[in-house]
């Protein structure tokens, strides 16, 4: 059973340029990741272009083959690096996994 993983970032920088850079730097190194971490069957990263006062800044979308395979990616050491990262520049976080 296919596993699809949806998070969405809410960044904490105060103004619109910083969020912009931070969008930006966070779509790139996770879409790099593509090519580091076999576990990943599809990824794509969305950045926020309406609503954003209210609406959520960054939307990462990945298929795994299974949930073995998701939890693979969640300890391998380039989306370690790239979570830390996020870490760093995002004030919120949520979360889905779900089958399809």
């Amino acid at each position: 059973m296919s596993i699809r993983h949806i998070v969405l970032w809410k960044l904490s920088a105060d103004d619109a340029d910083t969020r912009a850079l931070h969008a930006e730097q966070i779509s790139e190194r996770l879409l790099a990741l593509e090519g580091m971490v076999t576990e990943i069957d599809r990824i794509e990263v969305g950045r926020n272009v309406v609503n954003p006062s209210s609406n959520w800044d960054v939307a990462l979308t990945i298929d795994f083959a299974d949930v073995d395979a998701l939890e693979r990616y969640q300890v391998h050491p380039a989306h370690q690096e790239v979570a830390g990262f996020i870490r760093s520049v995002v004030s919120e976080r949520s979360c889905v996994d779900y089958p399809f």
